[in-house]
């Protein structure tokens, strides 16, 4: 089974655990997409996490043992209440339901994304969500 592979089975059964639409599902992917692309890549991203106060959960999720949790509100905190906010719009979803989602994806997508405790190079994050939303919600 391939990255991309174990990713989209991460993902979509996080998102099938919270009984959320499809449409909702790609529109998240696309803002979760969004939001990395704008934080200027995978490790814009996490170091934006990591001055956010989640350093710590940060180093679990790319490292090879258990992903430490965070709570939604620790990822409002890290990234902004307007970056939450925007995210929410563009996924069709209350603040606290993205804060939510954000909080479960975010761990096991970075975690998929660095399997031997490496932070991809590129835009590697940006092509696996394209390919899940490609694959999943046409």
């Amino acid at each position: 089974m391939g990255l991309f592979d174990q990713l989209a089975g991460q993902v979509m059964g996080s998102l099938g655990a919270q009984k959320q639409d499809p449409v909702a599902q790609g529109d998240l992917l696309n803002s979760i997409m969004a939001l990395v692309n704008q934080a200027g890549g995978v490790q814009g991203l996490l170091e934006k996490l990591q001055s956010g106060g989640l350093a710590d959960q940060v180093a679990s999720w790319i490292g090879t043992g258990e992903n430490q949790p965070v709570s939604g509100d620790q990822i409002k905190d890290a990234l902004g209440a307007d970056n939450i906010q925007q995210i929410a719009q563009q996924a069709g979803l209350a603040p606290e339901h993205a804060t939510t989602s954000l909080a479960q994806l975010l761990p096991q997508i970075i975690d998929q994304l660095t399997p031997n405790g490496q932070v991809p190079q590129g835009d590697l994050l940006e092509q696996g969500l394209g390919m899940l939303k490609g694959k999943f919600f046409g």
